[in-house]
């Protein structure tokens, strides 16, 4: 055993605040020189993660605390990313489980700490936000001891230790209350050294190491990163990897990289139960296992979540293609496809029946979206179809997920809410009215939630809160769920927008472009107030004339058009349409551009555009 080592997963719901706390635990702990500038959310360092706020893959780091060596993966909260979150738990030996002080525990609560349970880690319960208006820790703590009877703790596990915080102010106390609380982490460091067990990993025995996580570097290729179950690891060392279709592959440790703070070190050797980086074997799988040649002896498979959903990526073929991007072609596109599913095991791709489409499935739009935003940062133009879901054939009947839903809304409008829900074939579990709020609990198929944040977040006036996380796989609903009720409105020319032609069409329903804006033929400009889809003119011009115009026709005043980010085009969209993605714009657009071409496809495949 090695006794001077703790590995730990912080766990939560989303924005419960993990990111923020392994931030305070990093800078409190002396990790960081006192001259060294750090931002907020350190451990985010994808741009993304960083303006988003959330985490999008797990990331390790190590903090040396009074001669401990405290290894820390902070998880992603988003259920999108929860396979992570299951894996992780195979190179820890305890969790701190992070519950918001006013929220309680959540749905991805309930899923994080059921995988811990069932690993039979040992817990740490950290109450954060403790100094929030409204925060309510007696009450949360009486949720979380529910929550864990409910999902079967024994005994031990029940016997849980209480740290309470307030991550952003770097403050931490044994107290609920929040005038006692003290600068710095060192209860929450204490509790675990305490708590945690050190890992169970014998030195003297022949080397054992399966990857929980992967990162990919251009020039090592893939890097592989788990826990030393047993022996250890030396820089040079001849290994097999015993894959996971019972096949072997021999290789040889080019780089060995440990954690401490927000560094990757290179070392030359890593004892039994630290967690560390490998490289050397460029296709290492998550739950593969890495051993010498003389001991051949595999360690069980990690479950690695199937994809539930798919969409169509393509080169760009809009008019506009090559205008604002660099990276155009399938070719490129499929480089890049690669590379991302090298590092992302959640993620998979394959040619589609078209040459220049891929079919890229993964675990759900946010997943994709945030792929979709990173390429299209990164200079590469290309157009993709509406989310769909992955059933599956189980016993002979076609199966489709569906999902835990919870809706938190003001009571005022929870009956609009519920119609809504209704209509999308979702079957109500619970429903509890408190001060004016109004929690719903629902089980819905997984395409229900499509399409659904823009009519719920109008019906909710902006303050409701969803959180959803995957079920099961259930006998599919034969029924259209998830389409758009709303016709558009769609340009019938090429050419630039003007305030002229705008004043007359934003009658028809609500524009999603102003003056000045390039469009051309297909391209979707607005949404029509009827059920039908509507050609429009946008581009045309008043015809001039020898008479002088009185002053009220110089001026047009227009209603602010409807801005449209990635996640609500992706939302939006019916199947015959597609998101064109270039690094300056975002475009919805009619998969057939020619409006004649398309209204004649429409009237001899009406079934394609069955909405309810």
């Amino acid at each position: 055993m090695n006794q001077k080592i703790r590995n730990v997963a912080i766990i939560a719901h989303v924005d419960h605040g993990k990111t923020t706390l392994v931030d305070a635990m990093l800078k409190t702990s002396g990790t960081f020189r006192e001259n060294e500038k750090i931002g907020l959310r350190v451990m985010d360092s994808n741009p993304l993660e960083a303006e988003r706020g959330i985490t999008i893959l797990a990331k390790t780091t190590a903090i040396d605390y009074q001669g401990y060596k405290i290894n820390i993966v902070d998880t992603p909260g988003h259920a999108d990313f929860s396979g992570e979150v299951e894996r992780i738990m195979n190179m820890v030996d305890g969790v701190c489980l992070l519950v918001d002080a006013f929220d309680g525990p959540m749905p991805q609560t309930r899923f994080v700490l059921k995988q811990a349970i069932s690993y039979h880690l040992k817990t740490v319960v950290v109450i954060n936000k403790i100094d929030r208006p409204g925060a309510s820790p007696e009450r949360v703590l009486n949720d979380i001891l529910e929550l864990f009877m409910d999902l079967g703790a024994n005994d031990d596990q029940l016997e849980f230790p209480i740290i309470y915080t307030s991550a952003v102010n770097m403050t931490s106390s044994l107290s609920p209350e929040s005038d006692k609380q003290v600068y710095g982490m060192d209860v929450l460091f204490k509790t675990i050294i305490d708590t945690i067990p050190c890992p169970l990993a014998d030195e003297e025995k022949p080397l054992q190491f399966q990857p929980s996580l992967l990162d990919y570097n251009k020039y090592v290729g893939r890097i592989g990163i788990g826990r030393v179950d047993r022996g250890s690891i030396s820089l040079g060392d001849s290994l097999v990897c015993l894959r996971l279709d019972g096949s072997k592959t021999n290789f040889k440790v080019a780089k060995l990289f440990t954690f401490h703070g927000l560094d990757r070190i290179e070392v030359q050797k890593v004892s039994s139960g630290d967690i560390c980086g490998i490289a050397g074997l460029p296709d290492i799988m998550v739950g593969e296992t890495i051993c010498p040649p003389t001991c051949l002896e595999k360690l069980p498979s990690l479950r690695i979540d199937e994809p539930t959903m798919r969409m169509t990526f393509s080169a760009n073929n809009s008019p506009f293609a090559g205008k604002e991007g660099k990276l155009l072609t399938a070719q490129k596109i499929e480089n890049r496809l690669y590379e991302e599913s090298q590092r992302d095991v959640s993620m998979k791709f394959e040619l589609s029946s078209s040459t220049e489409s891929f079919v890229v499935t993964g675990r759900g739009e946010l997943h994709l979206s945030v792929l979709i935003e990173t390429m299209r940062r990164e200079g590469f133009e290309l157009q993709v179809s509406k989310p769909t879901v992955i059933s599956k054939i189980i016993d002979g009947v076609e199966c489709e997920p569906f999902e835990d839903l919870q809706i938190d809304v003001p009571s005022q409008y929870a009956g609009n809410i519920m119609s809504l829900i209704g209509s999308r074939c979702a079957e109500m579990v619970n429903m509890i009215e408190d001060n004016g709020q109004t929690r719903l609990n629902y089980i819905i198929p997984s395409r229900g939630l499509i399409s659904f944040m823009n009519p719920f977040m109008t019906l909710s006036k902006g303050y409701g809160i969803i959180n959803h996380s995957f079920k099961e796989f259930r006998p599919k609903i034969n029924k259209a769920i998830g389409m758009r009720q709303a016709g558009v409105l769609v340009s019938t020319e090429q050419g630039v927008s003007t305030a002229y032609a705008i004043k007359s069409t934003e009658e028809r329903g609500v524009m999603f472009i102003s003056p000045g804006v390039n469009v051309y033929e297909g391209m979707i400009v607005g949404e029509n107030k009827y059920s039908t889809d509507l050609a429009v003119n946008v581009s045309k011009t008043k015809n001039l004339t020898n008479q002088r115009s009185s002053n009220k026709d110089d001026t047009v005043v227009l209603k602010t058009p409807r801005r449209m980010t990635l996640e609500d085009c992706l939302d939006y969209i019916n199947t015959d349409e597609l998101v064109e993605v270039t690094p300056s714009s975002i475009r919805m657009r009619k998969k057939i551009l020619n409006t004649s071409e398309r209204k004649k496809y429409e009237a001899h495949h009406p079934e394609e555009f069955v909405k309810s």
